[in-house]
């Protein structure tokens, strides 16, 4: 993974010196909250419904033992002693006293980390595939073409004040890990027509409360291209953006309301300008940052420990079967650590958490971690062998959870208990319908399903994704819950359709349960998913299943 050098070392250090002179003045009146907002936006501080929030960059979800070391060190010692990732593949601490925070920028600049970018009218971090570098299915490593863009984007300074914040997403797999259809610029890796590497470009995907789909604006472009093609965007975004209207100002709403006809030949002519500009200095450093990315020495094992496990344990064995994901390797395994455990708080972990997954990264994952947008943690390279003594110490932490990708593996943002853009809570709603779940031992039953929560309607919870997505609003005072349907975040990107009228708090978990116990009774078999028996019948029978009421009484 990256190293950081002396410059990207005496950079971060210079922002954390200006920004505790900044805190300072702050403190002592000699700022306004008003004139102090655009400068802790410029380092990822927010003010939310109780009190500061700092959001700390992960770059493409990658970190190390003694990086994860260090957060839990921070939540630890200036925040509740847990940190929460999000679908962002960063981490937030939601209750640091202002006069810590330079401290707590300090703390993580002596690892490599920095909360920059991470908030305001810039391009945010960057994401990617949680599986890069490690998955069987992959083409190539997205990650050094990540951090070329990380590198690019970070206080340049034509792209610090666009009209709106900006998101971009990769992934080396032509399956879609990273939602990449759902962001301002999403990057899929494919092969060109003699074989080459190349990235199928899109662009205006969002989310929020106008949910677009990524448009396809070049099929394949060559690797080698992908910097100053990016650069385009970016460039004829700042100039066309409109600025008067912030719900208007996403990149989604210049391709629509110039046409993306239009606005990819503006893209193109800007591009065609710029690769002569570069004259290669991009590949140059990709070059070198490549060889920041090369595979860690993988071991020869015996497999027989891990077999024996799997067929003694079926505590084990089922675990393997959900929480585990082929390795480019085949005596290796890919290890989703679920946070998700009955009663969690999805997304969070706690500082002995954070310390044993650094632990377990450096003794059996090469000192690689990686967090999801699906708000889980990643050791992307485990042999086989250590599997059993991997399992057996995640499971005396509470990590254990068998249920990626199942029915209680659910995304939700924070909610009305901490956002203060939030209409409705998220997180009692996500462990409510978890612990149903739990209930009904129906899980493995249900098979694979995406469950998304959102407060409110920026989407933080990515529910218009969601197989099942859920948009809490306020009606009137009273939280109101809206159902969501046949939203798909892979490669067959789709946006969820609303079912109908939306539910109380005290009826979204019976609606759910409605739901799951209709595709129960409605799959052909058990090898046909949700989202499939959705797409083959339609969404008329799951409607008739949510509001039964209103067709006895339709039929009446």
């Amino acid at each position: 993974m990256y190293e950081y050098d002396d410059f990207d070392a005496d950079f971060v250090r210079a922002r954390v010196a200006r920004f505790r002179a900044q805190v300072e003045r702050r403190l002592e009146g000699a700022l306004t909250e008003e004139e102090f907002r655009p400068l802790r936006l410029l380092n990822g501080l927010y003010l939310q419904l109780h009190g500061y929030m700092l959001r700390v960059a992960i770059p493409y979800g990658t970190l190390n033992g003694r990086q994860m070391r260090q957060l839990a060190m921070i939540a630890e010692r200036w925040d509740k002693g847990y940190g929460h990732f999000t679908t962002r593949q960063n981490v937030q601490f939601n209750w640091p006293r202002l006069s810590d925070v330079p401290d707590m920028l300090e703390a993580l600049a002596e690892v490599g980390m920095h909360a920059i970018q991470t908030s305001g009218n810039t391009i945010r971090n960057v994401t990617a595939d949680h599986f890069a570098g490690a998955a069987a299915d992959e083409i190539e490593d997205p990650r050094p073409h990540a951090e070329l863009l990380r590198q690019w984007s970070t206080d340049h300074p034509e792209f610090q004040f666009l009209p709106r914040k900006f998101k971009i997403a990769i992934t080396g797999s032509p399956h879609d890990r990273a939602v990449t259809r759902a962001n301002d610029i999403g990057l899929r890796m494919v092969r060109g027509p003699g074989g080459e590497s190349g990235f199928e470009v899109s662009v205006g995907g969002g989310l929020g409360r106008t949910p677009v789909a990524g448009r396809v604006i070049r099929p394949f472009l060559p690797a080698a291209d992908l910097l100053p093609y990016v650069e385009a965007i970016v460039s004829t975004y700042n100039m066309l953006g409109r600025r008067d209207n912030k719900y208007k100002a996403r990149i989604k709403i210049t391709l629509l309301e110039h046409g993306p006809e239009a606005l990819t030949a503006r893209i193109e002519e800007r591009f065609a300008q710029l690769r002569r500009e570069f004259r290669g200095t991009d590949r140059q450093m990709l070059a070198r940052i490549r060889r920041q990315f090369a595979p860690p020495p993988f071991e020869e094992k015996p497999l027989a420990p891990y077999e024996a496990a799997r067929a003694a344990d079926p505590v084990f064995r089922a675990w393997t079967d959900t929480n585990l994901t082929p390795h480019r390797r085949a005596d290796h395994a890919i290890v989703t650590v679920s946070l998700k455990a009955p009663g969690a708080t999805p997304g969070d972990a706690t500082s002995a958490q954070m310390r044993l997954l650094a632990d377990l990264a450096g003794k059996y994952g090469h000192d690689e971690l990686r967090i999801s947008h699906e708000q889980n943690i990643i050791l992307p390279h485990v042999h086989r062998a250590d599997l059993p003594a991997l399992h057996a110490a995640l499971r005396g932490a509470g990590l254990a959870t068998a249920n990626i990708g199942l029915a209680s593996d659910i995304i939700a943002c924070p909610g009305m208990d901490y956002c203060a853009l939030a209409t409705a809570r998220s997180i009692p709603v996500a462990r409510g319908i978890a612990a149903r779940i739990g209930e009904l031992k129906l899980e493995h039953e249900i098979g694979p399903l995406k469950i998304r929560i959102s407060g409110c309607i920026n989407a933080c919870g990515h529910h218009h994704v969601g197989h099942i997505g859920i948009l809490g609003l306020d009606r009137a005072g009273v939280e109101n819950y809206q159902i969501t349907l046949g939203g798909d975040g892979t490669e067959t990107f789709a946006i969820g359709k609303r079912a109908g009228p939306g539910f109380a708090h005290d009826e979204i978990v019976p609606a759910v349960e409605r739901l799951l116990r209709a595709y129960l009774q409605l799959r052909r078999d058990r090898r046909e998913t949700f989202i499939e028996t959705f797409r083959r019948l339609g969404g008329a029978p799951f409607r008739a299943a949510l509001y039964p009421s209103k067709d006895k009484a339709d039929a009446a």
